[in-house]
């Protein structure tokens, strides 16, 4: 009689425990970083160690599984490391493209140069030259506004990957302060499953951030590698790495540093960093061109100048001021008569000088330079959207998967809580059905 109450006991404790589990479940069923729990009940094993047929001797808990599975936590990782590299790149793309358009460049140098059409037909007229230092400024204007875009852009984007850094170093911390926990919890506990959705949840934000390569030890604690299984490694289980970021350029340079001091060069090839280490160096690859279209463009803007003679019939002077950097782009001259239309020796009425200047525009052709660099900008950017769009699916389609395996059914659950239910009222009714018997025992005379 002793073993019916310890069988009544023992499935009462087993099923509460079943019970409390799949509680847990349906309290969570709406937190996406939640994995499913599972109390595995088997049959108490005899003094003899297991039996292939029932024993009769209670039953019991052995652990608490969750349903992690890490082929798809691998897939949701991969996915979403390569979807953030291209959103960010997008981004930066779109940022450039912005500069570029906003500033209304190619068509400021088409005013520019059909007002030297202008002045070419009445190089007298003061209205067609005073015209045509107008049209000169705004392209000035043009070039510095394009420029400080640019620059605002990268200023930005240098901002934003030292913020990243800090969010994975921040990262890196949290993820080792779980596998010091995890080498402390027992394993098979409810404790034990919570940590390991911590650490899943940390590594996939991590993803987001860079492309990483995860080993697990027999604890479940995660050794992170940055940009595949051959990179520098982020965490482990005695060190978290601090993750910086500098630019020279377009050249940006992630590394990671260990506590002893040691830095180690970090490439990513997925997450938000690397689509930033490609906006870098989209931005400065635009900045190095408007730059060379720029001086070009005053270079020989200025040379046809000096060549010619003014309205006074003066020695042309630089219609722009020469500077390396087109943010300070500017005009020199302040009156349309300075403007060399003519050729030393050709008179007021002459206009050859004006007509060198179209024959430069046509063979040098700065707008269809700066219509190049838009359109190149451009062509990346719908191909990058694109991807973004098939990547999205794909990601969609990981967590999707993911969730099938891993995420709660309330339906499976209710049909699990009223077998428990049922399970823990049944070994109530043992352990009544054996203090009766031992009541009706004592009670014999």
């Amino acid at each position: 009689m002793s073993d019916l109450l310890t069988i009544g006991v023992s499935g009462a404790r087993a099923y509460q425990t079943a019970l409390t589990t799949v509680s847990e479940n349906i309290a969570n069923s709406g937190n996406a970083s939640y994995v499913k729990r599972n109390a595995n009940i088997r049959e108490i094993a005899t003094s003899t160690g297991y039996s292939s047929t029932l024993n009769g001797m209670g039953a019991m808990v052995d652990g608490i599984g969750r349903a992690g599975n890490p082929y798809t936590e691998t897939a949701v990782r991969n996915a979403g490391a390569d979807l953030s590299k291209t959103t960010a790149s997008t981004v930066w793309l779109e940022r450039v493209e912005s500069a570029l358009s906003g500033g209304n460049l190619a068509n400021q140098m088409t005013a520019f140069f059909a007002s030297g059409t202008a002045l070419q037909a009445e190089p007298t007229s003061t209205a067609l030259r005073a015209g045509m230092l107008s049209a000169a400024s705004s392209t000035a204007d043009s070039f510095g506004m394009t420029a400080r875009a640019l620059d605002a852009a990268m200023t930005e984007l240098d901002s934003r990957a030292v913020a990243a850094t800090s969010d994975l170093s921040r990262l890196n911390q949290a993820l080792l302060k779980v596998n010091q926990g995890l080498v402390k919890t027992t394993p098979g506990t409810s404790a034990a499953a919570g940590l390991a959705d911590q650490r899943d949840t940390l590594l996939q934000q991590m993803s987001e951030l860079t492309d990483v390569a995860v080993t697990m030890d027999q604890f479940g604690r995660a050794t992170v590698r940055a940009g595949g299984s051959n990179g520098p490694v982020l965490v482990d289980t005695r060190e978290a790495m601090q993750v910086g970021y500098q630019r020279t350029g377009g050249n940006v340079a992630l590394t990671t540093r260990s506590e002893d001091g040691t830095l180690k060069v970090m490439t990513p090839d997925g997450g938000a960093l690397s689509g930033m280490t490609e906006g870098a160096q989209r931005i400065a690859a635009a900045r190095a061109e408007l730059n060379d279209i720029a001086g070009d463009f005053t270079t020989a803007v200025n040379d046809l100048q000096r060549s010619g003679q003014d309205l006074n019939l003066a020695t042309g002077t630089n219609m722009f001021a020469t500077t390396a950097d087109p943010s300070n782009f500017s005009v020199r001259l302040t009156d349309g008569k300075q403007i060399a239309a003519a050729k030393p020796g050709g008179g007021q009425r002459d206009s050859s000088n004006l007509a060198a200047l179209a024959t430069l525009r046509q063979g040098d052709g700065y707008e269809g330079r700066i219509q190049g660099l838009v359109t190149d900008n451009a062509a990346t950017l719908k191909q990058r959207r694109l991807v973004g769009d098939a990547q999205t699916a794909i990601r969609d389609g990981a967590v999707t998967a993911r969730s099938e395996m891993t995420g709660v059914n309330l339906d499976s659950e209710a049909i699990d809580l009223v077998r428990f239910q049922q399970a823990y009222q049944a070994a109530s009714r043992v352990i009544q059905v054996a203090r009766d018997t031992f009541q009706s025992i004592l009670e014999i005379r």
